[in-house]
C-alpha cells in the first residue's frame, strides 16, 4: 500500500481521525472489551484532542482480564476468524496471548515496509533471521514482510551461534535481523572461530527487541564489528511494528500512517539517565542542547489498522523524548514525529539509587561501550526502603574498576561491579534477560 503524503500536520491528523472513526464504528458493536470501556464516551471522535479524553489501555489491564489460559480479552471476532497466535514474552508480567486475523496480519506486513525502506532492503537481498521461532512475535512479521518484498529469507531458528555463522556464510546473507546484544555476541563468536565479522557480507543490520540500535555507543560497536549500516526498529505484540530508525541513526520515527502517537510527560527527575553520553552522542552539540529541553514522556499508541485485537490508547510503558522531524532527521517526511535516542527506558524498570533516578538501559549503554565486556547481569534489590543495584560482568581484560569509574563519572553513582568467569552467563538470541529485578520479591 502506498502511503499518502500530506501538506501539513493538520492534514495528517485529519486523515488519522477519519481512519480512527472508521475503525471504531466497525468494531465497537462486537468488541465487548472496548464497548464497556468506552460506554461513557461520545462517538464519533471529534478531534485528536477529544480522543485524549478517552480512557487508556494498559498491559496489566489486559492481563488481569485475560482468561485462565492467558487469552487477551479485547478480541472483536469469534475465535475461528483468527489465524495467527502469538504470546508476549512475559518480561513485564504474565504472558498474554494475542491473536490476529489474516487481514490484520497483512496490515502488520504493510507497516513493516517502512522499516525495510528505512534499512534500504531490496528484493535481491538475502535476509538472515537470527532468532528462535516460537510463540513470541519476534521477527515473524519481518520475515513475511521481506518475503512480500521478494527477498530470499533464511530462518536461523534452532541453531547454535556457530551454526548460524556457518549458515550466514553458506547462504550468502546480506541482511541480518537480530537483537543488538545477540548481534554483538555473534560477532564475538565469529572472531573466536577466526572469522572476521566484517567479512561475513552483512551489509545491513536491523535490530529490535532491546534498546541499542539508537544508542550511539552500542550502534557504533555494531557498525564497527560488521562494517555495516544499522537500522533500529520498535514494536510490540499488543500494538504492532510502530517505529523505524531515522536517517541520522540515533532516533526512531513513528509510523503515523498506521499509528496515532501521544506523549504523557513523566517525572522530570530522571535527569541522571541523560548524563550518559552514550545515549546522546556529542553532548556539546547545539542539537543536543535543544533536545535537552524536550520533556520525558510515556509513549501512548493507537493502532489504526488492527480490527481483530485493536489497541486503543495503549500505554506502552516506553519512556521517550519526542520531537518533530527537522531537528532530528526523520526518514520519510518532515511531518513524521521522531523519538530522540529511540526508547530510553521503561516506566516499570526505573530505579532510585541513593536519590538518583535511573533506568537499566542507561547502565547498558555504558557497559556496552567496553568491547571487552561480554555478558553481564544487572541486579536490583531492596535495602530496606532503598533500591540498590549491583553488576556482575564477564571481562576479558579483568579490569572491572574501569567500569566502576565510568559509571561514577557518567551517572554520578558508585555501583558495585563484580567480575565472573567468561562463559558464566548465557547469551540470548531473543529479548535479553540481563536485568534481574528482585525489588518486588518477598
Amino acid at each position: 500500500m502506498i502511503e499518502p503524503q500530506f501538506e501539513s500536520r493538520e492534514a495528517l491528523e485529519r486523515w488519522q481521525l477519519d481512519r480512527l472513526n472508521i475503525l471504531l464504528s466497525s468494531i465497537i458493536g462486537s468488541n465487548n472489551f472496548y464497548k464497556e470501556k468506552f460506554k461513557k464516551c461520545s462517538l464519533p471522535v471529534e478531534s485528536l484532542a477529544h480522543w485524549r479524553e478517552f480512557p487508556t489501555t494498559s498491559k496489566s489491564e489486559l492481563s488481569q482480564n485475560a482468561d485462565s489460559k492467558g487469552l487477551a480479552p479485547h478480541l472483536t471476532f469469534p475465535l475461528e476468524q483468527y489465524t495467527r497466535f502469538h504470546r508476549t514474552s512475559g518480561s513485564t508480567g504474565k504472558p498474554l496471548i494475542i491473536l490476529d486475523t489474516p487481514e490484520d496480519w497483512i496490515n502488520w506486513i504493510d507497516a513493516w515496509q517502512s522499516v525495510l525502506d528505512a534499512a534500504s532492503i531490496e528484493s535481491h537481498d538475502v535476509v538472515f533471521m537470527a532468532f528462535s521461532f516460537g510463540p513470541f512475535i519476534g521477527f515473524w512479521t519481518a520475515q513475511d514482510a521481506c518475503l512480500s518484498r521478494g527477498c530470499r529469507v533464511v530462518p536461523g531458528g534452532g541453531l547454535s551461534t556457530i551454526a548460524r555463522i556457518d549458515l550466514i556464510i553458506d547462504s550468502g546473507a546480506t541482511v541480518l535481523f537480530s537483537t543488538p546484544s545477540y548481534a554483538l555476541h555473534l560477532a564475538e563468536t565469529a572472531k573466536k572461530k577466526g572469522i572476521d565479522p566484517r567479512r561475513l557480507g552483512i551489509r545491513k543490520l536491523v535490530v529490535a527487541g532491546e534498546p541499542g540500535g539508537s544508542i550511539p555507543s552500542i550502534r557504533k560497536r555494531l557498525q564497527d564489528e560488521f562494517e555495516t549500516q544499522v537500522t533500529d526498529h520498535a514494536g510490540a505484540t499488543e500494538v504492532g511494528p510502530w517505529g523505524f530508525g531515522t536517517t541520522d541513526g540515533f532516533s526512531l520515527a513513528i509510523n503515523e500512517y498506521h499509528f496515532v502517537a501521544e506523549f504523557e510527560p513523566i517525572d522530570q527527575d530522571v535527569g541522571a539517565f541523560y548524563l550518559a553520553k552514550e545515549f546522546i552522542g556529542d553532548a556539546d552539540s547545539k542539537s543536543n542542547e535543544a533536545d535537552d529541553r524536550v520533556p520525558l514522556c510515556e509513549l501512548i499508541l493507537t493502532n489504526l489498522s488492527r480490527s481483530g485485537a485493536p489497541a486503543f490508547r495503549y500505554r506502552t510503558g516506553d519512556i521517550v523524548r519526542p520531537a518533530l522531524a527537522g531537528s532530528s532527521g526523520a526518514y520519510n517526511t518532515s511531518l513524521q514525529t521522531v523519538l530522540i535516542g529511540g526508547i530510553l527506558g521503561r516506566s516499570d524498570q526505573m530505579m532510585t539509587v541513593r536519590g538518583v533516578n535511573i533506568f537499566p538501559s542507561a547502565i547498558d549503554a555504558i557497559v556496552r561501550s567496553f568491547a571487552e565486556i561480554g555478558e553481564y547481569r544487572l541486579i536490583a534489590a531492596k535495602n530496606g526502603t532503598r533500591d540498590e543495584v549491583t553488576l556482575e560482568i564477564e571481562d576479558s581484560l579483568h579490569q572491572p574498576q574501569r567500569l566502576v569509574d565510568k559509571l561514577d563519572t557518567n551517572l554520578g553513582l558508585r555501583i558495585a561491579v563484580t567480575e565472573v568467569p567468561v562463559g558464566t552467563f548465557e547469551s540470548f538470541a531473543d529479548k535479553s534477560k540481563r536485568f534481574i529485578d528482585r525489588r518486588k520479591q518477598l
